[in-house]
């Protein structure tokens, strides 16, 4: 696996902070390239802003990365939006035929800590049969098993105020 920048990219949430991955050279992190790209197909806009307000709103300000909503287990990581009808605080989010996957990692299972990847259109019953998705979720894996082995080497901790940090303190951290 070639290099790449984790780096954070949403801290104004209550709940949970999130990061995200970007390629070593790239100007863009992969999880803008989603946002970005899916946002630009017209029958794609909607799904595409209901995900980021799920993500934003949702997990990273009133609930947080919580099991409920974390409940799409794929391998290394986790499929966001949820699926089947969840039900928290009294508010129910289902996703019923959600064109859409956005693939994560909660650091340590921790309810603030998530990093977001990319992902794709869900066109098939599996990952593996979604062209659009298949590559992206197998670099998601990859960028998950090598965050978590960040971890557990201690090249990387966590700060009491939920900041991924290098522990060779650098500013960027490189994996």
């Amino acid at each position: 696996m070639n290099t790449f920048v984790l780096e954070l990219w949403d801290d104004e949430g209550r709940k949970c902070t999130f990061y995200t991955v970007r390629w070593d050279g790239s100007v863009m992190s992969e999880t803008d390239k989603f946002f970005e790209k899916y946002y630009a197909i017209e029958n794609l806009k909607e799904p595409t802003q209901e995900l980021l307000s799920f993500v934003l709103d949702s997990i990273g300000e009133d609930h947080g990365a919580i099991d409920a909503l974390f409940n799409r287990f794929e391998n290394e990581v986790v499929g966001l939006p949820n699926k089947g009808r969840v039900v928290v605080s009294q508010i129910v989010f289902l996703f019923p035929n959600f064109p859409l996957r956005l693939y994560a990692l909660r650091i340590k299972n921790r309810s603030d800590l998530v990093v977001l990847f990319n992902g794709g259109v869900k066109s098939a019953q599996t990952n593996q049969e979604s062209d659009d998705l298949s590559l992206k979720w197998r670099e998601a894996c990859q960028f998950a098993k090598r965050i978590e082995e960040a971890l557990r080497n201690g090249e990387i901790t966590i700060d009491k105020k939920r900041r991924i940090r290098a522990t060779n303190g650098d500013q960027d951290i490189l994996l």
